[in-house]
């Protein structure tokens, strides 16, 4: 519950349009796997309840995106995170991941609606 809480005061203080994830991985471990799914259940369900569109997308189209490889080390994310948002502080490499997820997500969704637009 404290995580839908938490979301949710994200979402009330910035007024987001959209949110976007990144999909989970298969876990080998079944109880953290449960987890990470319960939490994920959780992720969705906040801006989704808000009528927000939520985006996924893979690990490796994130770092594609963002790096140019999809198989980037966290130091390559947090490096290009750096320079495509100058003056970010990333802090630590979960924080980088987030910001790659929603420069992925800025850089695809403009292309997608360019293309409806275009079609």
């Amino acid at each position: 519950m404290s995580l839908f809480r938490q979301i949710g005061d994200v979402l009330e203080r910035f007024h987001p349009d959209e949110a976007a994830v990144e999909e989970t991985f298969v876990n080998r471990n079944p109880a953290s796997t449960l987890k990470l799914g319960v939490a994920r259940g959780v992720v969705l369900l906040a801006p989704a309840e808000r009528g927000l569109p939520v985006a996924e997308y893979s690990a490796n189209l994130i770092k594609k995106t963002v790096v140019g490889a999809g198989h980037a080390e966290k130091s390559q994310i947090q490096t290009m995170v750096r320079r495509i948002l100058p003056g970010c502080e990333t802090g630590a490499p979960d924080a980088a991941d987030a910001l790659a997820v929603a420069i992925c997500h800025a850089h695809l969704a403009l292309t997608r609606r360019a293309w409806d637009a275009f079609q």
